[in-house]
């Protein structure tokens, strides 16, 4: 199931708006053209960005995301005809209409592995995608170092923003910890419409995996990890882990 920040129409509307700055997404383009895939699986591929970025470049593309309202989202924007979009995981391509996928290449961006927090759902996905990939193919994502404790900016004071958004108005959003058990931190998403005076939220959790742990859950699910980099973006914050399927 989705988070409301992803699924609910209104809030769904916000991400791109309040996300407007996707530079991450330059290190998966660039990653992209290092191995010269031609076809790509965009996992948790949200409303489409990074997906239509690779239909641009006249890549074969896939978007599968749970999040309903997100991919309406997509499917209305300019060129989405080019990308095949899938309502579901990577956890069952075939049962939800993609048999046979062959991709040379996997992507999981903005942190989207962190949200598959349950053990069984994380293995479940490792899985899925290894079947996606062709012999040889690539699965790259990423996911914040633990060690770096991102979690204690997310609070009011830090995390508020003010945006004027087109054809919405100016919404107030900000972020608070609301528990941190181990490698689960849970956080509120707090949305205010000055249009209306709604206040929307949207309760997330996200799974903080150390370095180590990606690695051998990765060899776990017969993939080779070939690179472990740094977000050139974000430096020393994250993981970019580049793996292979033998």
């Amino acid at each position: 199931m989705a988070d409301d920040l992803y699924e609910h129409p209104r809030l769904a509307a916000l991400y791109d708006p309040l996300e407007a700055d996707r530079a991450d997404l330059e290190v998966y383009l660039s990653v992209v053209e290092e191995f010269g895939a031609r076809t790509v699986l965009d996992v948790g591929c949200g409303t489409g960005t990074f997906a239509l970025m690779l239909a641009d470049r006249g890549l074969e593309v896939i978007g599968v995301d749970p999040a309903e309202s997100s991919l309406g989202i997509a499917r209305a924007k300019p060129g989405a005809e080019r990308v095949r979009w899938i309502h579901g995981d990577a956890t069952g391509l075939a049962a939800h209409g993609a048999p046979g996928v062959d991709v040379d290449l996997a992507t999981m961006t903005g942190n989207a592995a962190q949200a598959i927090t349950e053990p069984a759902d994380w293995a479940a996905t490792l899985r899925g995608i290894h079947g996606a990939l062709r012999p040889g193919g690539h699965f790259v994502f990423e996911t914040r170092d633990p060690a770096r404790r991102a979690w204690l900016e997310w609070n009011r004071e830090t995390s508020r923003t003010v945006t004027d958004v087109p054809g919405v108005g100016v919404v107030e959003y900000w972020n608070d910890v609301l528990d941190v058990s181990g490698p689960l931190v849970t956080f509120r998403s707090t949305y205010v419409f000055e249009s209306d005076g709604a206040v929307l939220t949207s309760d997330s959790t996200l799974r903080f995996r150390a370095r180590d742990e990606v690695e051998a859950d990765l060899a776990d699910h017969g993939y080779v990890v070939r690179e472990v980099r740094g977000a050139p973006d974000r430096p020393g914050k994250e993981f970019v882990f580049i793996a292979v399927r033998p």
